[in-house]
C-alpha cells in the first residue's frame, strides 16, 4: 500500500518563491507546529490556513462529499486531514543558493528536444548541441550560445554565423529560471496546484549528468 504520508509538497518562502520539496509528513510537522501554513489559490487569490483551519475545512469537505480523486486523505480519531499540495513558511524570506548547471541535457530539455532552427522536434539521439556563435567565431560554452540542432541544420550552418547561413533561431536562447531544490519531475495532475507558484521553465528542467 502506498504511503500517502510521502506525497511530495511544495513549500514557499514567506514571499510565495518556490524554495524546496517536502514529503507530507514533514509538512504536516511544520502545520502543527506553525511553523507553515496551508497555500491554495481560489478565484485567483491565494488562501491561507493553519493547522486548525484546514483540518476544519478537510472534515468539511469530507462531509459534502466535495473530496475528489485525486485528494489524499488521512485520518486520525479526531481529525481529517487533507494533504496540501503547497505550503508557506511563514517567517523564511530567503531563497537557495545553487545554481542550475549548464549541461547537455539541460540545454536538451530547455529547448524540449526541438531542433531550434528549423524547429522539429526529435529524440536526443537525432540532436546535437550547436553554438549559435560557432566556438572558431569566438563563442562560448554559454546558456545564451548553446541550442539544440537537427544533424541536417548543424551541417547546414557548419562554422557560419546566422546571417552567414541565412538562418534564424525559433526564440531566443536564455538561461531557464530554475530553482534547484525543486528536483522533483511533474507530470501528474496530483500537483497541477504547483503551476500557480512555478514557471514552465521549473515544470521542464531537472539536475542530470555534467554535458
Amino acid at each position: 500500500m502506498e504511503d500517502v504520508m510521502a506525497r511530495k509538497v511544495l513549500v514557499l518562502n514567506r514571499l510565495y518563491n518556490p524554495i524546496s520539496v517536502i514529503t507530507a509528513r514533514d509538512a504536516f510537522v511544520k502545520l502543527y507546529c506553525d511553523i507553515a501554513e496551508v497555500v491554495t489559490v481560489e478565484a485567483g487569490s491565494y488562501i491561507n490556513y493553519n493547522f486548525d483551519s484546514w483540518a476544519e475545512i478537510s472534515d468539511l469537505r469530507k462531509q459534502l462529499e466535495e473530496l475528489g480523486e485525486l485528494d489524499d486523505v488521512i485520518y486520525t480519531e479526531r481529525l481529517t486531514l487533507i494533504i496540501p499540495s503547497v505550503i508557506r513558511l511563514i517567517h523564511y524570506d530567503r531563497m537557495p543558493r545553487s545554481t542550475l548547471k549548464l549541461t547537455r541535457r539541460n540545454v536538451y530539455i530547455r529547448d524540449n528536444s526541438t531542433c531550434q532552427y528549423c524547429g522539429k522536434k526529435l529524440p536526443t539521439d537525432k540532436l546535437n548541441l550547436d553554438h549559435v556563435v560557432p566556438k572558431s567565431r569566438g563563442g562560448k560554452n554559454t546558456w545564451e550560445n548553446l541550442v539544440c540542432s537537427c544533424f541536417k541544420c548543424n551541417g547546414k550552418k557548419a562554422g557560419k554565423l546566422l546571417d552567414e547561413a541565412h538562418m534564424k533561431l525559433i526564440k531566443p536562447a536564455l538561461k531557464p529560471k530554475y530553482n534547484p531544490a525543486l528536483k522533483v519531475h511533474i507530470a501528474s495532475k496530483r500537483y497541477e496546484a504547483w503551476k500557480d507558484f512555478i514557471s514552465e521553465a521549473y515544470w521542464t528542467v531537472e539536475i542530470p549528468e555534467e554535458a
